[in-house]
């Protein structure tokens, strides 16, 4: 009897293992699918949900791919993310093991791009900053207007307007200091944004933005769609 626990424990230790070399094999396929069909400058992290990998593999079908892209990934400027998540993903066991996946057909994508606010402060320009108030942004910037130094804070909305992303100054005053209202008005211009967003691959589309904790969010998605080129 205890030899055929050994057996059976050393059994169930192989098949974790042949599971999760099978995860890591699958894994950098889909990377480099995801990279070459994207046209990413480098290959992204990817995990596959749910255990075991195998059973999801024989069928040809995993309920959730993650992807964790940075700012080399997607060539694009420090401060960048993006986070994705593919739901009903089909990629062939056949395929996997050949290492010869050409495309991956995907139900369902949803994801998210952070710009983090530092770098959207360096399109601003000068001493800019902002920072998160509830669901608006406070900015705050020194500005150069008619011969004078003027400090401004501002509230601040974010939106979508095509596929660019725009902070809209609602709000303007002196940061502390007493200024003209005129002033005021014709210095809050030069703190509004428009930041054009990267074009989407797989046939991604722009769903919504808002400020979080460590820079403004863009959500997408797409429905039914195939990673090729």
């Amino acid at each position: 009897m205890r030899a055929l626990l050994v057996v059976l424990l050393l059994l169930l230790g192989l098949a974790v293992v042949a599971d999760r070399v099978g995860v890591g094999i699958a894994e950098d396929q889909v990377a480099r699918v995801v990279a070459d069909r994207g046209g990413l400058a480098g290959e992204p992290d990817v995990e596959i949900g749910g255990f075991p990998f195998l059973t999801q593999a024989v069928g040809g079908e995993y309920d959730e791919v993650r992807l964790s892209l940075t700012a080399d990934d997607l060539g694009q400027p420090e401060g960048t993310r993006a986070d994705v998540t593919l739901r009903g993903v089909q990629v062939p066991l056949s395929d996997v093991l050949s290492g010869s996946v050409a495309e991956v057909p995907v139900a369902r994508v949803d994801g998210t791009a952070t710009l983090s606010y530092e770098l959207l402060a360096q399109q601003l320009g000068g001493d800019t900053t902002l920072t998160r108030v509830g669901d608006g942004l406070r900015i705050t910037r020194t500005v150069e207007l008619a011969g004078l130094t003027l400090p401004l804070t501002a509230a601040g909305t974010v939106s979508l307007d095509g596929g660019d992303l725009v902070v809209d100054v609602q709000q303007a005053s002196g940061a502390g200091v007493e200024l003209p209202g005129f002033l005021v008005d014709q210095a809050s211009s030069q703190l509004d944004l428009r930041h054009p967003l990267p074009e989407l691959p797989f046939g991604l589309q722009l769903t919504g933005v808002r400020p979080a904790e460590d820079g403004v969010q863009v959500t997408v998605e797409a429905r039914d769609t195939v990673l090729r080129g």
